[in-house]
């Protein structure tokens, strides 16, 4: 089983379940960017409920530039508003502690361009779930994918419901402020992984329904 998947950041507990589901994955390296989706932001659970996290591109005609060539603009401070987002959401957490450090590099060192920035970050978030998953990135881009692989490139979206995905029902688990807010389904998967800790793999295979 293959799907063909846009790059993220951070990616939603969806995405992370179907990374999961397949054989093998080919990320989108050839397409144009498109704003306002995962592929520059990720949700997190703040002291307020939901708390989106964006990455500031370059300014310029997105749709006509490679997500390979798009560029952040560094002069924005979003690595410091971020990582006192996480740290402020998530130092409560179960295993902050644990994996913090990890992700620490992420929000110090200086990326040129978004798609190596996310492919890094999403090569340590596998590590951390110590997940075994062939990634391969497309050499070209095709509107329709080839046949018996499933195109999920635009399907996982911050303002498409997962509930439309038949193989993806999100499960409970506790969240630092869900006393407050209650459980908010498909955040980050940071959100999991600082809640969950090694527990995390086992709650994404969970949320994974066959056909």
């Amino acid at each position: 089983m293959t799907a063909l998947l846009s790059i993220t950041y951070l990616g939603p507990i969806h995405y992370f379940s179907r990374l999961l589901k397949y054989d093998e994955i080919y990320i989108e390296s050839c397409e144009n960017y498109t704003k306002q989706t995962y592929r520059n932001r990720c949700i997190i659970y703040g002291a307020n409920g939901r708390l989106p996290l964006s990455i500031p591109v370059l300014k310029g005609d997105e749709h006509k530039t490679l997500i390979r060539n798009v560029r952040i603009d560094n002069d924005k401070n979003w690595q410091s508003l971020h990582w006192r987002g996480i740290e402020s959401a998530y130092r409560s957490s179960p295993f902050f502690e644990f994996y913090i450090d990890d992700l620490a590099g992420f929000y110090t060192e200086k990326y040129d361009f978004l798609f190596d920035f996310n492919i890094e970050i999403l090569n340590k978030i596998l590590s951390l779930l110590e997940v075994s998953v062939t990634i391969r990135l497309t050499n070209e881009f095709n509107p329709v994918a080839a046949e018996n692989v499933d195109d999920m490139r635009d399907f996982i979206h911050p303002k498409k419901p997962y509930q439309s995905d038949y193989a993806f029902s999100p499960v409970y688990y506790k969240q630092v402020f869900s006393d407050k807010h209650g459980f908010l389904a498909n955040l980050s998967i940071i959100d999991l992984i600082f809640n969950e800790g090694p527990g995390a793999v086992e709650i994404l295979r969970k949320s994974i329904l066959s056909k």
